[in-house]
């Protein structure tokens, strides 16, 4: 008798959550202001930002959140259209790629809620020199 030839196949998914902005990210309140709170300006950056670097996030505005990273900068996710970025108040979760980087018009990212969006757009945050 022969026997059936059976297949097993394995896949691995790997998930990275993305902590609301709070003790674990760095004093970026810290920063000079004179008593006035800071205003920022977008500048471009590439479309790219390694996920290991992101401490903490929260959201800016209907459509944008501000994400924390390590070397002390701050970046603006633009979501797609149809998303609110007040859906990702308690951090979010973003599906490991094989580059560790998350990106512009390529990945998602989910909300605790199940809700996904597409990030649309990455800037550079930049204090204002008032």
């Amino acid at each position: 008798d022969s026997q059936p030839v059976r297949q097993v196949s394995i896949e691995q998914r790997v998930t990275i959550r993305i902590a609301p902005r709070g003790t674990a990210v760095p004093d970026f309140d810290s920063l000079p202001n004179n008593g006035v709170s800071p205003r920022f300006t977008e500048k471009k950056m590439g479309k790219c930002i390694p996920v290991s670097g992101i401490v903490g996030g929260q959201y800016r505005d209907a459509s944008r959140l501000v994400l924390y990273l390590r070397d002390r900068r701050m970046v603006s996710a633009t979501l797609e259209k149809a998303c609110r970025a007040r859906d990702y108040y308690s951090g979010f979760y973003v599906a490991k790629n094989t580059d560790g980087m998350l990106c512009a018009e390529r990945d998602e990212i989910r909300a605790r809620s199940g809700a996904s969006c597409q990030i649309s757009a990455i800037r550079q945050l930049v204090p204002d020199d008032d």
